[in-house]
């Protein structure tokens, strides 16, 4: 039987995908993994991944909500328009970020 929508989401907010996917990454680079191929690491996932905020906080400071960003991150959808260039901005210049979360959070 499929997961709820409330399943789904408990089940995705204790994993940081962003996390497990980069570690993939270095396995398989190091030699260490299985499997044969290449993937891309979406943009969404590695602009918050160099900034180092939590899933929550990165949607936050882009506008948008944590299950958009989660979408964004697991590939199932690909942002648009400004997000696209927000996300842009974040992975290039990560600090960026950081400085306007500190800003925003004091």
């Amino acid at each position: 039987m499929p997961l709820t929508d409330t399943e789904i989401e408990g089940r995705d907010a204790k994993r940081d995908l962003a996390a497990e996917l980069l570690q993939s990454v270095r396995e398989m680079t190091a030699g260490e993994g299985t499997a044969v191929g290449q993937f891309a690491v979406p943009e969404a996932a590695e602009a918050r991944h160099r900034t180092g905020l939590s899933q929550a906080r990165f949607a936050q400071l882009l506008g948008v909500s944590k299950r958009t960003l989660q979408g964004w991150e697991q590939g199932r959808r690909k942002p648009t328009g400004a997000a696209s260039t927000l996300l842009k901005v974040a992975k290039a210049h990560p600090e960026v970020l950081r400085e306007l979360d500190t800003l925003t959070a004091a």
